[in-house]
């Protein structure tokens, strides 16, 4: 790609920007024009509200925003993962009804997979979906899912095959939250946040047209979803910018934030704060002993060794390359470092890690990083699956042998309090 074409793209952004932004419009007016424009979503294709633009390209387009001041599409939480999910395998139906409400923010999504029966081992799930006429019913339950409190849709796979292996009687749907047979209560972490739900399945509908894909290709298309979120783990939540700006349009994303990212509050606790780590043992005379310097230095080496890698793996995407499976790469780098940042946390603190609250070290917050590092190796996928992951697709090891191969109804699953097995 051409340095030319690329000044040339900054040049049309910023003469854009320059004849349209205005602080003083309403955020869902700003919204439309920026879909009617291809500007939301500029590496999408022309047929789906963008300007089929390379990953670069779009970088250059985000950088003139930001330098401008300028708010982008709402793209935040689930929604991402919906949207991106659909672009590969949704119906042109689909997209054209789905996609852009996302952009604008008029819809929120949420992500229904995992089950209490079925959370690192996903394809076991039992929420079933029959097919009734031209509708699918849904029965079942889902748990860990952010946002399905005030989501408008979701994206769900369940089970409609039950005489063939677990990973192929799968299926992925969209689905109403807000019709009745859908059930959402707030879960209470030890953390004290309640940033997740359970959901529950009770004969919920979804017109057939809402199957994503064929029938049965749940496994794969979820894969997609599981991947761009593996990936997210190292993008940033922050509002940016547009946090210290003033303007009526300002004040509504500000609001707009304050709703998306609410469940993500703890996220940076969750991910180990290494960013505290140099000042504290400084502040409290921790620096001074060579074990936790030594500590201290690991933290500090692993966090930078994963952004470089980060950025090496975004810099060949933006060149076209395929890059193997970075999202899973990336995930269990992030389970390292929080594990080796609440080590340090701990040796920097040393009894007093143990006081939670106000009277905890940085006003709790320190408390926090310790009680929700573990979360980090459980979320999106175990430790274990994406130890998995790279060592059969990116190092070719063998896969590990199976014992759950046959019919899905023939598998033991977990069992009720009866004693009578789920399914």
């Amino acid at each position: 790609m051409s340095d030319d074409r690329l000044a040339d793209i900054r040049a049309e952004a910023a003469a854009w920007l320059d004849a349209h932004w205005d602080v003083r419009r309403s955020l869902a007016e700003w919204r439309e024009l920026l879909v009617e424009e291809g500007w939301a979503a500029p590496a999408w294709p022309e047929a789906y509200f963008g300007r089929s633009y390379s990953e670069a390209e779009a970088a250059v387009v985000a950088a003139v925003f930001q330098e401008k001041g300028a708010i982008g599409a709402a793209q935040q939480g689930p929604g991402r993962l919906a949207s991106q999910t659909l672009l590969v395998h949704g119906s042109d139906a689909q997209k054209r009804k789905y996609l852009r409400p996302i952009l604008t923010g008029e819809h929120a999504w949420c992500q229904l997979f995992s089950e209490p029966g079925s959370g690192s081992d996903l394809a076991g799930l039992t929420t079933k979906a029959e097919r009734v006429g031209d509708k699918w019913v849904i029965n079942g339950q889902k748990v860990w899912n952010t946002s399905a409190h005030h989501a408008r849709f979701g994206i769900l796979v369940a089970r409609t095959d039950w005489d063939v292996p677990k990973h192929q009687g799968i299926s992925y749907f969209i689905i109403d939250m807000l019709q009745p047979g859908v059930e959402v209560r707030p879960l209470r972490q030890m953390n004290g946040h309640a940033s997740f739900n359970e959901v529950f399945f009770s004969d919920a509908e979804v017109p057939a047209e809402d199957l994503v894909g064929a029938e049965g290709e749940g496994w794969t298309i979820a894969g997609t979803t599981l991947s761009v979120e593996r990936q997210g783990f190292s993008q940033s939540r922050d509002g940016g910018r547009a946090r210290k700006l003033e303007g009526p349009i300002y004040d509504e994303y500000r609001q707009e934030l304050a709703i998306a990212l609410e469940p993500y509050t703890w996220y940076p606790q969750r991910e180990g704060r290494v960013d505290l780590l140099f000042e504290r043992a400084v502040a409290n005379g921790a620096i001074s002993d060579p074990h936790v310097r030594q500590e201290l230095a690991k933290a500090i080496g692993l966090k930078r060794a994963a952004q470089l890698a980060a950025e090496a793996a975004a810099a060949k995407r933006r060149a076209g390359q395929r890059v193997v499976p970075e999202g899973s790469i990336g995930k269990l780098a992030a389970s390292v470092i929080a594990r080796q940042a609440n080590h340090v946390h701990t040796l920097i603190s040393g009894t007093r890690a143990l006081l939670a609250g106000p009277d905890s070290e940085l006003d709790g917050i320190v408390a926090e990083v310790l009680l929700s590092t573990p979360a980090i190796s459980i979320a999106g996928g175990t430790d274990e699956i994406q130890k998995n992951i790279i060592s059969e697709r990116v190092l070719g090891f063998p896969k590990e042998p199976r014992f759950d191969t046959g019919p899905f109804r023939d598998v033991p699953r977990n069992v009720s309090q009866t004693g009578k097995q789920e399914g």
